[in-house]
């Protein structure tokens, strides 16, 4: 549904679950409507820690830290965990209460009436009025102890009799540690639709100035912090950008030979990315990891039309004798409709992809509606200022040729004993195609899908959870023990460890964040220590639910962070626990696949309270007057608020620890009663230990059970999907049982239909572009033919890398197909430009593709030159960019020979195919005639 806005639906949800509010038992909290928005994700943790009580610390986090935060643009929230919020807690005493008769309704009822503060009304005095105020609050926390809650026997009962006032903190359910140190964290979520970078660069500068105001012993230090990553890998595809340019630059002066020529040019650069720029800014785009990997991309395509212009424009001049000024205009002219017939059909491959659906539309819109600007502007380029430049800049050489170069001359006589043999040869030929086509099946295969490859961002978590119904203490405990492992897991710099930081998952939830030193720093990857890290939990806690990932962004609403989710759903809870299990041992079986767990839980301890009604009715005690007074001895309950200057504190009712801390201890509470005033429930009532449901799972009004897992580092969501789904068929479930991947692996699928059809759309697009630049039917097909040839050589390209096929990679090959069909129709252009003026078709194929060869190789050149950069970088991003460049720089250099050969001997069959069917039609149109006398 990521068509439709988010906060419209989640508004729509909220209605529809209003009107089912009255129908939920008395007392239910109001439900919770989460909305998981990916781009509201948080971008900063902060820890707060000192030599202070935890108390202490939240007090300074939240009013001096938090509070202030939340007033800077663009943050949307910030959530403290591991903090200790300050609570009044009113510890009474279950014997004392016994021993003056008092009820736990009598004692709530007594606080709520003496701790008001209520307006009497107004004054009226004429032409004045006064306020009217009772004053009742308790001004001092110590006060509390002086309520008077009862009388008994005339004698006043005040609430230090019964109770012990503190001021402490309320109940913790949740914990943060720094490096060892207990600590406050503060979540930092920015606003949907804002600038990551941008944002953080903020709270940074305004934290600075908050740690002057903190007190000595207090440090608040940003431990996770997602803009680093961001800004690292910005700044490395700048550098990709740059130095893609200086090569691209320097193959033209490699086969052009000349400085004037080189700087024509490699001016369409600048001035391409700079008017991309612009329209960038027209179309609200911000520039991001998509957008720049877009414009390093487009580094050596938008020199590629200056290329081709330059370099006919300078065999006019070498070749034909024209001045500059006059090879200008004729030189542009004659190539005018093959650039503009490369660029356009170029442009449409690319525009399909700002169309897609699903994520992986949001994923590449901003990157395909930068290629496509920038490959306009640079058509315009080539097409105005490259000329105009030529025309002033180039000379005559007085008979030196740049073609006359040594290695050029070698290169263009092999070429030319090479085409004329496959010209001889085009059976041959036409089996090299049908071999190369037929390999993309076992190459695809061979590897491997993934939805995009991880990049090392220096730091992964250890996500833990406990037995059910173990204590915020016991967790903890388990936390610990695994810190003191996590330090010596090599290249650790800080370790976080939270429990329930997201507030509502359960003290038994916890992970523990690794920050690692700079990937510049260490000679190992993440992935190693994560791979260390995993066999380091195995070893030492293997009865331990755990998963080793890297960090994720976004959390809650359902959503799972691991790489393989697959949901059970049925009507019956037995049956999918039985087929969860089954298929559970089959994924721990399954290669490839780690940390595999289960969302089923056996259940919560719990204890259930069984009333005997007709012992409660004859002793006068009701239900409801159970459920309210256990509710509030056993849980506690609010009771008022302590206002302390402009802040205002919870005043908590509840039975010492002591008194409830065991089941029978329970049993011995006394229960208000309307006929004896007090009953103890053991009276009445029975408690006995059970089970109760952790989480109830449903989707589409089924119960659902999930079953997660993480991948091996070389190992792809789709490959292990396919395996696991294969094995699946082992589990044989009833009708009415369905079992369905979902996470990334639906996310996956959505991405290869998206790329189908984005492929099929391109080409159709392609096909008619080019039937409308060479007014033929024949000609686009002769030049599509190029690209499943450079298909199996990408895949090959990828498998020798050790990449697979993803989002990037995908990318890669439509940007392939792209450059392959330059290469032929350059070649076909020409060769009927030369037909035009009276060329034989063998002598105008082979004249043809000898003039265009330098073209072809100039641009393939500066393309791969470009790509270099991204291929070779091992810096921060380049897990996920380096299978584009692999992709293109590998299936171009490889499929290029092929493709100059194949294009020239598939024009000339279609020719002959041309021919034979003309000199059929003439032969029916002589037969229809008819017959003249003589």
């Amino acid at each position: 549904m990521l068509d439709k806005n988010a906060d419209v639906g989640a508004q729509e949800v909220r209605d529809k679950v209003a009107t089912v509010t009255g129908l939920l038992p008395r007392d239910t909290q109001t439900p919770v409507i989460e909305r998981v928005d990916f781009d509201a994700a948080p971008v900063l943790s902060i820890s707060v820690y000192g030599n202070r009580p935890l108390r202490e610390l939240t007090e300074i986090a939240d009013k001096q830290i938090k509070q202030r935060l939340e007033s800077v643009r663009g943050i949307g929230a910030v959530s403290i965990v591991g903090g200790r919020r300050r609570e009044i807690q009113l510890w009474l005493d279950a014997g004392k209460l016994q021993a003056y008769r008092l009820t736990i309704d009598q004692i709530r009822s007594a606080i709520r009436a003496q701790d008001v503060e209520i307006p009497g009304g107004r004054i009226d005095q004429g032409p004045n009025e006064l306020v009217l105020r009772t004053l009742g609050r308790v001004e001092k926390v110590r006060d509390f102890e002086n309520l008077v809650v009862a009388t008994v026997k005339g004698t006043p009962v005040y609430l230090r009799d019964v109770a012990k006032v503190e001021d402490g903190f309320e109940e913790p359910r949740s914990l943060a540690r720094q490096d060892g140190n207990p600590a406050v964290s503060l979540l930092v979520q920015k606003q949907s639709g804002t600038n990551t970078v941008r944002v953080a660069d903020t709270i940074k500068e305004r934290l600075a100035e908050l740690r002057s105001q903190l007190p000595p012993d207090v440090h608040a230090d940003v431990i996770r912090d997602q803009s680093r990553f961001i800004k690292a890998s910005v700044d490395a595809i700048n550098e990709h950008l740059i130095i893609g340019g200086l090569l691209a630059a320097i193959v033209v002066l490699l086969f052009m030979r000349s400085f004037r020529s080189t700087i024509i040019a490699a001016v369409a650069v600048p001035i391409s990315i700079v008017a991309t720029f612009t329209a960038m800014l027209g179309l609200d785009m911000t520039l991001n990891n998509l957008t720049m990997l877009g414009l390093t991309l487009a580094v050596g395509i938008v020199i590629d039309d200056a290329i081709v212009v330059l370099e006919n424009i300078c065999r006019y001049i070498e070749e034909e004798g024209y001045s500059p000024m006059r090879a200008a205009v004729a030189a542009t002219e004659e190539i005018g409709l093959a650039v503009m017939a490369t660029t356009l059909s170029l442009v449409v491959i690319f525009l399909p992809v700002v169309f897609l659906g699903g994520i992986p539309g949001r994923f590449l819109k901003s990157f395909g509606l930068t290629m496509a600007v920038s490959i306009l502007v640079s058509m315009l380029v080539s097409f105005t200022l490259t000329p105009m430049l030529s025309s002033r800049f180039l000379r005559k050489s007085g008979g030196h040729k740049s073609k006359d170069s040594g290695f050029y001359r070698i290169i263009d006589r092999s070429y030319g004993r090479m085409l004329e043999w496959a010209l001889a040869h085009r059976a041959i030929m036409v089996g090299f195609f049908v071999l190369s086509v037929v390999s993309i099946y076992p190459l695809g295969k061979l590897v491997g899908t993934d939805f995009f490859a991880q990049d090392d961002q220096n730091e992964f978590e250890i996500v833990i959870k406990t037995p059910d119904g173990t204590s915020l203490a016991g967790t903890d405990a388990v936390i610990q023990n695994i810190e003191k492992e996590a330090w010596k897991v090599r290249g650790v710099k800080h370790v976080l460890s939270t429990i329930n930081s997201g507030g509502s998952s359960g003290v038994t939830d916890g992970s523990v964040y690794v920050a690692l030193s700079d990937l510049t720093e260490r000679k190992f990857t993440q992935f190693d220590v994560m791979a260390d890290a995993r066999a380091m939990m195995k070893d030492r806690f293997p009865a331990l639910r755990v998963a080793v990932q890297p960090v994720q962004g976004v959390s809650g609403g359902g959503f799972r962070a691991q790489s393989v989710v697959l949901n059970v759903r049925g009507p019956d809870l037995k049956e999918l626990e039985k087929y969860s299990s089954q298929i559970l041992q089959i994924m721990r079986s399954t290669p490839g696949l780690v940390d595999q767990d289960t969302t089923f839980s056996i259940g919560n301890p719990e204890v259930h309270v069984h009333i005997d009604r007709a012992k409660a009715a004859d002793l006068g005690v009701r239900a409801t007057d159970v459920a309210t007074a256990l509710r509030t001895m056993v849980a506690g309950e609010e009771v008022s608020k302590f206002k302390d200057s402009d802040e205002q504190y919870s005043v908590v009712l509840r039975v010492s620890a002591g008194d409830r801390d065991r089941p029978e201890k329970i049993s011995n509470l006394w229960i208000p009663s309307t006929r004896l005033g007090q009953v103890q429930l053991s009276n009445f009532a029975s408690l006995e230990k059970n089970i109760g449901p952790t989480t109830i799972e449903r989707q589409a009004r089924e119960r659902q059970v999930t079953l997660v897992a993480n991948t091996e580092n070389n190992v792809g969501i789709g490959d292990a999907v396919n395996l696991l789904g294969a094995r699946l068929g082992a589990v044989q479930m009833k009708p009415g049982y369905t079992a369905e991947f979902t996470g990334r692996a639906k996310t996956l699928n959505e991405l290869q239909q998206s790329f189908i059809l984005a492929f099929l759309f391109s080409a159709i697009f392609m096909y008619m572009v080019l039937a409308a630049q060479f007014e033929s039917y024949l000609h686009p097909i002769t030049i599509m033919l190029s690209l499943p040839l450079s298909v199996p050589f990408a895949l090959f390209s990828l498998w020798a890398a050790h990449s697979r096929l993803d989002l990037f990679s995908g990318l890669g090959i439509l940007l392939l197909f792209g450059i392959v069909k330059k290469n032929s129709i350059l070649q076909i252009d020409y060769t009927n430009t030369l037909r035009a003026r009276g060329m034989s078709r063998q002598e105008a194929i082979i004249k043809a593709n000898h003039a265009r060869l330098r073209p072809i190789l100039m641009t393939t050149l500066s393309i791969v030159a470009g790509m270099i950069p991204i291929v070779l970088s091992r810096g921060p991003g380049s897990g996920s960019r380096a299978p584009i460049g692999i992709v293109v720089t590998g299936g171009q250099l490889l499929c290029l020979l092929l493709t100059l050969l194949f294009t020239p001997v598939a024009y000339s069959l279609f020719d002959d195919l041309v021919v034979r069917y003309r000199k059929t039609a003439a032969v029916y149109n002589d037969a229809a005639e008819p017959m003249k006398a003589d």
